[in-house]
């Protein structure tokens, strides 16, 4: 198995650059997007744990636009040969510096790059 090819690592990349700007504008359709709809989904947030797309789109929805705006810190991302990758980073909320982590677990489908698992949390004595 090949790591990090060059031009897979640079569409996973322009994925998650296009999940970035959707999630501190609150996109909820590019959000939506990049979820692999399938009820094998998972997102593990700082206070939820969310399981399949719809329950993930269904969060994103309620959750309003508050304290979304941050900077990414001592991103890794990382692919194995042509289908898989990991995104892993670092975050600093802008107003309120709180710093937290971020994974996300990508396949390639028939349709692109796709989250199928999540994780965020916040570093000791933060809250959001």
């Amino acid at each position: 198995m090949e790591i990090n090819i060059p031009d897979v690592v640079a569409k996973v990349k322009a994925e998650f650059e296009r999940y970035e700007i959707a999630l501190i504008s609150n996109n909820f359709d590019v959000l939506d997007e990049l979820f692999w709809h399938s009820p094998h989904t998972i997102r593990y947030g700082v206070n939820e744990n969310l399981y399949g797309s719809e329950a993930i789109l269904a969060f994103r929805k309620a959750r309003g636009k508050v304290n979304l705006e941050r900077v990414l810190m001592n991103t890794v991302i990382t692919t194995y040969g042509q289908n898989f990758a990991t995104t892993n980073t670092e975050f600093q909320r802008q107003e309120t510096g709180k710093i937290g982590r971020q994974s996300q677990t990508w396949i390639r489908t028939s349709i692109g790059w796709r989250i199928v698992s999540a994780h965020v949390s916040l570093l000791s004595g933060n809250t959001v």
